[in-house]
């Protein structure tokens, strides 16, 4: 979606909105990190990012990744900052044709500092000279596939202090074809609004973003302004001053100087806010916080399908996800990236297209062993590992093998009836309460079109002792109104499913619309899933010594264990699928696993951690 049509919505509505910024990290492990800060920020409700252009070489692209990463895994609307420094045509062109390929439609056109090498900017040979001939370039390139901002410099910029001329390029950029203005870093408000005023009198009329910088530590604010030459109120300074040596009391104080900012800013007439993180998320999030435009009970982040849509090239009208990867959405988007279209609609065939082999793509355990074991311990037990997935559900870890990110609030209405399987020994790793006709705008299963509603199937999916599994399938048999799947690591799928075909466990029915049915239980996908499943499984046992109680233990449960899902499929049973495990429970739950006592499982005396696995296979 084009930036200049989100403005105009955030006008036409009313409703403030914000954006945020990155820059791509120097080092592998901060680039990791950014990535984990950017899919938790993505809960705050940006309506967009921007990214950085990191010029040359490697650094340019790293931007180019992160654009592509931000926009398919993330499901993040993305800006890619394009500069003309050190960049001839060609690489200019490079870098537009990665950002069309990664689904990218927004571009902040840049002429760019100079390297640091260098007191003056100068143009590479065979490049760019101004930001306007980027905008016509990008223009006469790609028409109006791309939405191209320009900045805007309400107090000058480093190399030119005159603000008419200053103004004049402005508007020549803006009849090259730019269509928003994004400005410098500011503190200055009464300054900036009467800028705003000299920019309308030059006749240009698109949407003004203005840049907001929240306060971090003393000395980084000094910096940034210096940097920047950015007026520091005297009213800052003064309250700032007194505080310098507490980063807390500082970030405390900027906090409420930086939102009294932005309302005045807001009342003057913009409707949209972009931040400047600097890669950090608390500052900025306290400014939200105080100026109360993160997600609320008010203030519902709106989603349009249950899961999170990639925004990658070719998925935007995807519509269809099988439930099995809803707590590891970059995991699907990865083993799907290379399918020539996406369900919408109707899942349609479901033999095809195929999913990537996990090898292939990269699909395992996030996290080194050391930070594995220390997140979850080294269990000896049946009751151990349950433990762990309790905690879980309690929020006492935000992550499991299974599941990349903390729990929801979705599952708080069986939460505890989740949390008594646990402790009877049955690994729940996905889970949905029934739904029965919510209003698509409820803060909590919410999701689609204003004034709809939507339903759920309730569903489980756990994993299961061999000594149970026959009981557990018998009572589910005896209920017409539950279908399941139950397979292990290796063997033949046990089903009772009709047909191989879609089962729509979400749904919503929304005014002057077909109904829309996002999430499916189906027969290829949960085959796909399983070997991820389990792969992610034996990449948890791996953390540990070859010989160690742990590994051995997990490993047994991947070697043993049946993958099970079950759907009641009348959505008007809210608690239909928990009476199945009344007086089911794992024996011997907290008898320590002996080492050397592998059920089954061949000891490898002289393994090695994190050794490549292959897929297990399905006999049937």
């Amino acid at each position: 979606m084009h930036i200049k049509d989100m403005l105009a919505e955030a006008e036409k509505s009313g409703q403030p909105t914000f954006s945020f910024e990155f820059f791509p990290p120097k080092t592998a492990q901060g680039v990791q990190n950014l990535y984990d800060r950017m899919d938790k920020m993505h809960g705050l409700g940006p309506s967009f990012i921007d990214i950085t252009w990191g010029a040359g070489g490697q650094l340019a692209d790293l931007t180019c990744e992160m654009v592509s990463v931000a926009q398919s895994q993330c499901g993040l609307e993305t800006c890619m900052h394009l500069t003309c420094t050190d960049m001839g045509k060609d690489a200019v062109n490079s870098a537009l044709k990665n950002a069309y390929s990664a689904g990218c439609t927004n571009i902040l056109a840049l002429r760019g500092d100079p390297p640091r090498e260098k007191e003056k900017w100068e143009a590479t040979e065979g490049g760019f000279l101004y930001a306007k001939e980027l905008v016509t370039h990008i223009r006469q390139t790609y028409g109006n596939h791309f939405d191209i901002g320009v900045a805007g410099y309400p107090e000058g910029c480093d190399d030119q202090d005159d603000p008419e001329l200053l103004l004049d390029h402005l508007k020549e950029k803006v009849d090259a074809g730019a269509t928003f203005i994004v400005t410098q870093m500011f503190y200055d408000v009464d300054n900036f609004v009467n800028w705003v005023s000299k920019v309308r009198a030059k006749g240009i009329t698109i949407p003004i973003v203005p840049g907001i910088m929240p306060i971090n530590t003393y000395a980084s604010f000094l910096r940034r302004c210096n940097h920047m030459n950015a007026t520091i109120p005297p009213k800052w300074a003064t309250a700032l001053e007194q505080v310098k040596n507490d980063d807390a009391a500082v970030r405390s104080i900027g906090t409420g100087l930086v939102a009294e900012m932005c309302r005045k800013i807001l009342a003057s007439g913009i409707h949209h806010l972009h931040f400047y993180t600097m890669n950090l998320a608390q500052a900025t999030r306290m400014v939200l916080d105080e100026l109360n435009l993160t997600p609320s009970d008010q203030r519902p982040l709106k989603q349009a399908l249950p899961w999170r849509q990639s925004l990658g090239l070719g998925r935007r009208e995807e519509d269809v996800r099988p439930i099995f990867w809803k707590n590891r959405n970059k995991s699907y988007v990865a083993r799907t990236q290379d399918w020539d279209e996406f369900p919408n609609g109707r899942w349609g065939d479901s033999r095809s297209p195929a999913f990537g082999e996990l090898d292939t793509y990269g699909i395992g355990l996030k996290g080194t062993n050391e930070q594995n074991r220390k997140l979850w311990g080294e269990p000896n037990s049946i009751k151990d590992i349950a433990d762990i997935f309790v905690k879980y559900l309690e929020k006492g870890v935000d992550s499991l093998p299974w599941s990349e990110a903390p729990i929801t609030s979705e599952a708080d209405a069986i939460k505890e009836d989740l949390i008594r399987l646990n402790k009877r020994g049955f690994l729940t790793i996905n889970s949905q309460p029934a739904i029965d006709g919510v209003k698509s705008s409820d803060p909590v299963y919410g999701w689609g079109p204003n004034n709809g509603y939507v339903y759920q199937k309730a569903y489980l999916e756990l994993l299961v002792s061999p000594k149970l599994i026959d009981e557990l399938i018998a009572r589910i048999e005896q209920n017409p109104d539950l279908t399941y799947y139950a397979v292990k690591k290796v063997g033949n799928v046990r089903t009772n499913a009709p047909g191989d075909g879609p089962n729509a466990v979400t749904w919503g029915v929304f005014p002057g619309k077909e109904i829309v049915q996002p999430t499916i239980v189906e027969t290829i996908s949960f085959l796909a899933w399983k070997d991820e499943a389990f792969r992610l499984g034996m990449d948890w046992a791996h953390c540990y010594s070859s010989l160690s109680p742990s590994r051995q233990l997990i490993e047994n449960i991947m070697e043993t264990w049946h993958l099970v899902n079950i759907v009641h499929n009348d959505f008007h049973q809210a608690r239909g699928l928990f009476p199945l495990f009344d007086d089911l429970e794992v024996a011997d739950l907290d008898k320590p696993v002996e080492v050397g006592e592998t059920n089954g499982v061949d000891a490898k005396p002289n393994g090695t951690e994190n050794v490549p696995l292959s897929n297990g296979s399905v006999k049937h």
